[in-house]
């Protein structure tokens, strides 16, 4: 605690009582003030509101109230064909262990029966930004660090910038036509939902988008939902921008949607395998193949590789390694498999001991056959 009022105190800032708890993560009364890089304090016994300034040293500060947030200092700023300079946002869940208070997330996808929000923003003119609304997924029920899956819906999109990825179609959701990009920042994946033009307020299903990310591939329902998180992502400018009002309310008690088998019952994949090793490394090309009757669109194939083997680098796939467990995902270019189609990709890795090839691969959770 005396490190962090140092660091306020050296940043210039006016140290009151209420500016001291709610910097440390106290709980904000009406028109609470937060300048500290990470500070946040709780709003109607429920909900976090962060400053998260990550992207930059400059001074950034958030005015909190009993319904959300304003922005009245922002010094910094980014390059618009990089990173923002920051996240301010409230949110429902977990966030870097952070959880709100009497959250049920994190809450497996399987085990939701209905997730919906409300948002009502307030823009500005002349800054460079993004509305961001963001709902965070993980394999694990994790409340710390950063998860592996990241959906962005963009109400609001200022100046030029653009998501991660690229663009992979457009889907209709919450009653509105959207454009849907795809990519990896490298830490983890990204789908955004990017609207035609800016929405001040919405009142949706948040199942709806997690749904059709899983129809994508890119989770399954046996993942968890970590959070839930409204706020801005300024580049340049962005003095006034505010959130107005939020809620969210994730319930309980859900089953998982009904699958439909493969024609013929089996599989509907099937995985080539190729491998090269030598004393203290391998190389792997991973050939699959949909022998399904109806496309593959985005995929994830799951499998587990033997002791002694740790992927360093992949090409055509993000491909990510957590103990044995390998989750490789497709990128932009071969994320649609049509029947009987193929996609590739590969990866470079270190060994220790003797080599052998993972035995099992389930793509999009059915179980591949082996080619």
């Amino acid at each position: 605690m005396k490190r962090q009022l140092r660091a306020l105190a050296a940043a210039g800032l006016l140290l009151t009582s209420s500016l001291v708890a709610v910097a440390l993560g106290g709980t904000a009364s009406a028109d609470t003030l937060i300048c500290e890089q990470y500070g946040s304090t709780t709003i109607q016994g429920r909900y976090v509101v962060q400053n998260n300034r990550w992207g930059t040293t400059a001074q950034q500060c958030i005015n909190v109230t009993n319904n959300g947030f304003e922005i009245t200092t922002l010094n910094g700023s980014s390059p618009t064909n990089g990173a923002p300079t920051a996240y301010p946002s409230v949110f429902l869940g977990c966030h870097y262990t952070n959880c709100s208070p009497g959250t049920n997330l994190p809450i497996q996808v399987s085990q939701i029966s209905s997730a919906t929000s409300s948002i009502s923003y307030r823009y500005v003119s002349g800054a460079t930004y993004n509305a961001s609304y963001d709902i965070w997924l993980d394999p694990s029920p994790k409340r710390d660090g950063v998860n592996q899956m990241e959906i962005m819906i963009w109400l609001n999109r200022q100046g030029p910038i653009q998501p991660i990825g690229s663009v992979v179609g457009t889907t209709n959701l919450a009653g509105r036509t959207w454009e849907v990009w795809r990519g990896s920042n490298g830490s983890n994946n990204v789908i955004s939902y990017v609207a035609s033009s800016a929405i001040s307020s919405l009142n949706f299903s948040v199942l709806d988008f997690i749904n059709d990310t899983r129809n994508r591939g890119a989770i399954t329902n046996s993942w968890y939902l970590t959070s839930i998180q409204a706020g801005f992502e300024p580049w340049q400018g962005g003095v006034g921008l505010a959130v107005t009002s939020f809620s969210a309310n994730v319930n309980g008690g859900g089953n998982p949607p009904p699958t439909t088998p493969p024609p013929g019952g089996g599989a509907s994949c099937a995985v080539k395998y190729t491998a090269n090793s030598w004393n203290n490394g391998f190389t792997a090309d991973v050939l699959v193949t949909n022998t399904g009757s109806s496309a593959i669109n985005g995929w994830t194939l799951n499998y587990s590789l033997p002791s002694g083997q740790t992927v360093t680098n992949a090409w055509n796939a993000t491909v990510s390694q957590s103990g044995s467990a390998v989750t490789a995902r497709n990128v932009g270019h071969n994320g649609s498999i049509p029947p009987g189609g193929t996609a590739s990709f590969g990866y470079q890795g270190t060994l220790n001991g003797s080599y052998s090839s993972p035995t099992s691969f389930s793509l999009n959770g059915a179980t591949c056959s082996r080619n």
